[in-house]
Order: C-alpha cells, then sequence, then structure tokens
C-alpha cells in the first residue's frame, strides 16, 4: 500500500511515518511520501511542501492519502485526490459547514473515510453510549472530554460525534456546549464539557443517570500512535476495493 501522509511533519503525521516505515497494515516503506508546509521528510521519505507541488508520480500514483494536517487543508487535499482518483482518510477535526460540504461532494467520486476519532475502542463506546441512551429514555446524560493544551477545537469531533451518535435515539435532545449562568437543567438536554491542560493524549466520559442509577462509559487513549494505528486501518480498509463513498469506524468495525 503506497501512502501519502498530509501533515506528515505535525504530531500525528510522524507517527504515521513511523508505523508506515515499519510496514504496518501493508504500508510500503520504500512508497510513502508525504505533504506538509514545512517538507521535512521523513527518514528521507520525498515531501512536498503542498500539493500543487506534489506533481511527480510519486505522489500522483498514491494508493491512499492520510490526512492527518488542518481542516483548513481540506478543500485542496480533496480536490487533489478527486483529481488522481486516490481514496481519502480524513483524520483532522474543526471542519467547517463548507469543508464539510465539500467533503461530502468527493464521496460522490471516490471513497472517503472521515471520523472523528479513529479509536476502535471510541467506536465501541459510541455505540454502547446509544444503546444505554435508548434503553434508559428518562436518563439525563453529560459527556466530558479532556485533552492536552494545545488543541484548538472545543469540544473535541470525538464528543460531538458522541452526542450526535445519542441524538439519533434522542431525537428531541438538545446539545448543550459547556454550562454558565443561573437557570435549570432542561429535561433533554445533553451537555458536553471541555478541559484543556498539559499532555493529556484523550479522554472521553459518558455519564448516563437517573435519580436511582448512574452508567458511567469511559475511554482514555495512552498514546497517540493509537490514533496512527486507526488511521492506517481505515486506509487499508479503503484499499479493498471499496467503492465511492463516506465511510467511518462504524463501517471498518462491522465490514474489517
Amino acid at each position: 500500500m503506497k501512502l501519502l501522509i498530509s501533515g506528515l511533519c505535525g504530531h500525528m503525521g510522524t507517527e504515521v511515518a513511523k508505523l508506515a516505515l515499519a510496514g504496518c497494515r501493508g504500508a510500503d516503506p520504500a512508497a510513502t511520501v508525504g505533504v506538509d508546509i514545512n517538507a521535512c521528510g521523513a527518514e528521507g521519505m520525498p515531501c512536498a511542501t503542498d500539493f500543487a507541488a506534489a506533481t511527480d508520480p510519486v505522489f500522483t500514483t498514491a494508493d491512499c492519502i492520510v490526512d492527518f494536517s488542518h481542516h483548513s487543508a481540506t478543500p485542496a487535499l480533496l480536490d487533489y485526490a478527486v483529481t488522481h482518483k486516490i481514496p481519502v482518510v480524513l483524520a483532522t477535526t474543526g471542519h467547517t459547514e463548507e469543508e464539510k460540504a465539500a467533503i461530502t461532494k468527493a464521496a460522490e467520486a471516490i471513497p472517503v473515510f472521515f471520523a472523528a476519532n479513529f479509536s476502535l475502542g471510541v467506536a465501541l463506546l459510541i455505540d454502547t453510549a446509544r444503546q444505554v441512551a435508548a434503553a434508559m429514555p428518562e436518563a439525563e446524560i453529560e459527556i466530558v472530554e479532556k485533552h492536552h493544551d494545545r488543541k484548538l477545537d472545543a469540544p473535541s469531533g470525538t464528543a460531538l460525534a458522541i452526542a450526535n451518535a445519542l441524538c439519533e435515539v434522542r431525537p428531541d435532545a438538545t446539545v448543550v456546549t459547556g454550562r454558565s449562568g443561573f437557570g435549570k437543567r432542561t429535561p433533554n438536554e445533553i451537555g458536553i464539557h471541555a478541559i484543556r491542560m498539559g499532555n493529556i493524549v484523550g479522554e472521553h466520559e459518558v455519564i448516563i443517570g437517573t435519580p436511582n442509577q448512574t452508567i458511567t462509559l469511559k475511554h482514555e487513549a495512552h498514546d497517540r500512535a493509537l490514533f496512527a494505528e486507526g488511521a492506517l486501518a481505515a486506509a487499508e480498509f479503503l484499499c479493498k476495493g471499496r467503492d465511492a463513498g463516506l465511510y467511518n469506524m462504524t463501517d471498518l468495525v462491522s465490514k474489517g
């Protein structure tokens, strides 16, 4: 599997490169390349400063693009991927509505794997939380997420993904990000609380409770390599001849 890593020089791009160079998930170490504004390269692999400069066949013949750059780079990335018919794994968060629309449009032409979190454990957490919320329709729900102090978006994309999944079984729910002021909690409210400090890799906790009992579901990431592994698993998934369309962790878990 020939990979093009977008955001190669960042924290997560570097993790993906390490795994690719080790041949993880069928990645070809000799055919791994990158795109990054810093053009740092990794272990001597080719790296272009942007997609406009990625014209050499070592870039344009990639089997899959894995993106850990910044959501603002999404339009240029998608244009490149559609032009060269390359499947894309989007592992960035914080996309605008316009960028999300571009993702949906690109998925009409190529396979696009789009997820807020590339942890299998988080995918299972979301599925379990959805089941509990459906079985306990009167329960109150709160989501608490914790990340390092360098993370820009709040709440996290994963917390929003959890809330959206809960809204599938709670269609009347209102998602409230943070809480302040003076007023009683509304019955259908799903609260999301973001904590930013230190070097926390990522924690997500879903608290579902009634006056008589509480269920707490929690996932804690110990190392960022976890997300790189998941992104490579998604790339391998797309390279199995998938049709154009939008895929996520539920598809990876259910279809393999």
